[in-house]
């Protein structure tokens, strides 16, 4: 049994899930200052056009995503989490200064792929300690609760890089390079500390290590394959959230009216993400995750006849309903259908189709946008969405439908 906490320990257990939260809530407060800034400063001070800031996102997530698969079947081979996911955020970490330094598209794709790298390598092996950490009747909540905390995180760093836009340049409606610089800088200080809360707080939980069938993609069982590819549709008219601030901005609103959308989407977020998860611990998770696509459908088919920015700041929060009902629920659903000594490979082959599909689906977006209007991404959006919900709600897992899961952790 690899690591030095036994898997059944419950204080473990909870101090795992509070070091993995602590981490994302300070990594989001440093990621959320500067990544919605990228766009406006690309089409603000760079002049790149929207298709190029869709081939920038979507190669960004799609490169970073081939890793978590990598990642999460070295988890699952060694029976490490703990340490491929600090690795994950210190090289994120160690590229925020890139940001600072560009001064062109290319500079500022490199940074953002840099970034998203140290994302693709620690994302599976944290979300498989997470679940390794808690028992099932409790694990809806536990990734709730982690998403809460990512999200407060997130509305922070809004909060934040709204104060310093403010400071810096006033209601300006175009983002200031100098501004940009700043607030990158700034950014640095709780990504450290993300860091080293992680290094020093987290603990192994024993991951059970089988040579023989550990990172084996066949064991991993056909509700997992199917869940996979109903995910896979609705991703595929999931454009980078990069068009929803660039629909504000095309409305008329300015750098600090869209960054308040943004922290009030993280505010509803944060609020909806444990009560769903702890009602998805009552109710089957995929009606739960069904529901909140329905609502993507819905706000994605608004934001395409949105005419003015009040409409995009109530469209922003009715958009973290759906994140607090889906995002998390999604990922204890995961749990539930795979083998425990396989979860390292399950959340990176997860992420992996999943980020690989924001390439096609940012590029097809920016087409739209160039081709047929600003309103074409968001109802082609919405209606692959509603297609995945009724999928999803027709689809049936089973019960005990993969073979030789590992014990779980007790209460």
């Amino acid at each position: 049994m690899a690591g030095d906490a036994d898997p059944n320990d419950r204080a473990g257990g909870l101090r795992n899930l509070w070091a993995v939260s602590a981490t994302s809530f300070l990594m989001d407060i440093s990621s959320e200052m500067v990544i919605n800034l990228i766009p406006l400063f690309l089409a603000g001070v760079l002049g790149v056009k929207s298709t190029m800031i869709g081939l920038i996102e979507g190669v960004a997530e799609s490169t970073a995503s081939l890793l978590k698969i990598v990642s999460g079947r070295i988890s699952d081979r060694l029976g490490t989490r703990k340490w491929l996911a600090v690795a994950g955020y210190g090289l994120s970490a160690a590229a925020k200064p890139l940001f600072a330094i560009a001064t062109s598209w290319g500079a500022i794709a490199a940074a953002r792929w840099a970034d998203r790298v140290g994302k693709g390598i620690r994302t599976a092996p944290r979300d498989a300690l997470l679940a390794d950490s808690i028992r099932k009747e409790r694990r809806g909540f536990a990734f709730g609760f982690h998403r809460a905390a990512d999200s407060a995180g997130a509305m922070l760093g809004i909060l934040g890089a709204i104060l310093a836009v403010w400071l810096a340049q006033g209601g300006a409606i175009e983002l200031h390079a100098r501004t940009f610089r700043i607030i990158i800088i700034a950014s640095l200080v709780p990504a450290v500390l993300a860091v080293a809360v992680l290094a020093l707080a987290a603990r192994e939980v024993g991951a059970r290590i089988r040579e023989n069938r550990a990172g084996r993609f066949r064991d991993l069982g056909k509700p997992f394959l199917i869940f996979l590819a109903i995910a896979g549709i609705f991703e595929l008219g999931n454009s980078a959230d990069a068009f929803l601030v660039l629909r504000a901005r095309s409305l008329g609103a300015s750098v600090l009216g869209i960054l308040g959308m943004l922290a009030a989407f993280n505010l509803v977020y944060a609020l909806v993400s444990t009560p769903a998860g702890a009602l998805s611990d009552r109710i089957p998770r995929k009606t739960l995750i069904a529901g909140g696509w329905l609502g993507y459908a819905a706000i994605y088919a608004l934001v395409g006849f949105a005419s003015a920015p009040w409409h995009m700041a109530v469209l922003y929060g009715a958009y973290g309903i759906y994140y607090g009902a889906a995002y998390g629920t999604a990922r204890a659903l995961i749990a539930d259908i795979v083998p425990a000594d396989l979860r390292g490979t399950a959340y990176g082959a997860f992420a992996t189709v999943i980020g690989v599909l924001t390439l096609p689906a940012s590029l097809i977006a920016g087409a739209l946008w160039d081709g047929l209007g600003p309103h074409a991404p968001f109802l082609t959006g919405g209606g692959l969405a509603l297609a995945a919900a009724v999928a999803l709600a027709l689809w049936r897992p089973g019960a005990g439908s993969h073979r030789g899961a590992a014990r779980e952790p007790s209460p």
